[in-house]
Order: structure tokens, then sequence, then C-alpha cells
């Protein structure tokens, strides 16, 4: 009995208790080291997909936004043209203060009795390049939202 309570054999056993709770703590930390990283590494590796992904969308939204732009550049090239060349004509409603009289092939003739003006070819034009620019700009923002509204839902 007098060697169980020898002050060797009690260090011995606490330093033994001590070793194996600091051994655990360890490999309990290493592991969870090791696991955090696989975890992180899965993470990245979802991240750099959903990245991928979304940049094909981006890429999808600008080759139509590209084509759209095309399309109505073109009608807005055959649209000036047609103006400068006078086989187009812009009129605008007027308010007339006084009566006209209506020929045989005028339109107040066949009941049209509305009053119009014709747009000089300059002020033509620039209705049509303010209206253009602002077509522009509203298939870009709407393109945007569309793909903002796509990517919103990717993960």
């Amino acid at each position: 009995m007098l060697s169980l309570f020898n002050p060797w054999v009690i260090l011995g056993v606490v330093l033994a208790i001590l070793g194996s709770f600091g051994g655990g703590y360890y490999k309990g930390e290493h592991d969870e080291d090791t696991r955090q990283q696989i975890e992180i590494a899965r993470l990245n590796q979802q991240a750099r997909e959903t990245e991928q992904r979304m940049g094909e969308v981006a890429q999808t939204y600008a080759h139509t936004l590209r084509k759209a732009n095309d399309v109505a550049k073109a009608k807005e090239t055959k649209l000036r043209t047609d103006i400068a060349s006078g086989e187009r004509k812009l009129f605008v409603p007027v308010k007339a203060e006084c009566a006209v009289s209506a020929t045989a092939d005028s339109p107040a003739s066949s009941g049209n009795t509305e009053t119009r003006a014709e747009l000089d070819a300059g002020t033509a034009q620039a209705l049509v390049d303010l209206t253009s620019r602002g077509d522009t700009a509203i298939r870009s923002l709407n393109a945007c939202i569309d793909q903002y509204n796509q990517m919103r839902t990717m993960k």
C-alpha cells in the first residue's frame, strides 16, 4: 500500500493523464484543422463553378445585347437615310387657329380633321438621335435587370 501513495507514482499517474489529454487535444485540433481545410477547398471549388456559370451568363447577355443593338442600329440607319432622302417625313400635330379649306385629295376631305406640321430634316434627325439614345439605354437597362435576376438565383 505504501507504494501506491508514493509521490513518484502519483506524479507518474498525473503526468500520464495530462499527457493523454494533451495528446487527445492535439489530435482533435489537428483533425478539426484538416476538416476545415477540406470544407474550405469544397466551398472554393463551388464558388469557382458559380463564378464560371455567371461569366457564361454575362457573356450570353452581352452577346444578345450586341445583336439587339446591331438590329436597332440598322433600323436607325435606314430611318435616317429615308428622312435625308425625303422618302419618310415626320409630322407633329398642331393646334390650328383658323379653319383650312379642304381639297378633294387632302386628308380633311376623307374625314381626318387633324392639322399636322412637317418637321424639317435637321429636327427629324435630332429626334431620331434622341430616341435612339433612349432606346439604347433602355435595352442596356433591361439586359442588366434580366442578367441580375438570373444571377441572383444562381447558387
